[in-house]
């Protein structure tokens, strides 16, 4: 049992370092101001998932760039209207979609 469920725990752990440590606060601020922000984000988030394999590290680091594309734009607003509701709300759905990219990708890339 511990086989199947070590992996998630792996990515799990792998996700919160790259998206909360290895993310400064200039990234934070700036991804939803500029592309290139955004682009470094992703690239950074991406290349320890290598471990999963390059196709895995490569999916997973477009699709936390697109997530983060929109999430950050919306958390953008909340943050200047001082509406913790919705900043703290949207970081959250931005995390749930994370992780549940993150486990299909890995169900359909790396498992088969």
């Amino acid at each position: 049992m511990i086989r199947l469920i070590a992996p998630f725990i792996v990515i799990i752990w792998i996700h919160f370092i790259t998206d909360f440590i290895f993310q400064s606060r200039w990234i934070a601020e700036n991804k939803g101001k500029n592309i290139w922000v955004l682009i470094l984000h992703s690239i950074i988030y991406c290349l320890p998932f290598i471990v999963f394999g390059f196709t895995f590290a490569i999916i997973n680091g477009i699709l936390h760039g697109v997530v983060d594309f929109v999430t950050s734009k919306i958390t953008t607003y909340f943050y200047k209207n001082k509406d913790n509701y919705g900043f703290f709300t949207t970081i959250g759905f931005d995390q749930a979609l994370h992780i549940t990219i993150l486990f299909l990708t890995y169900n359909y890339i790396v498992w088969e």
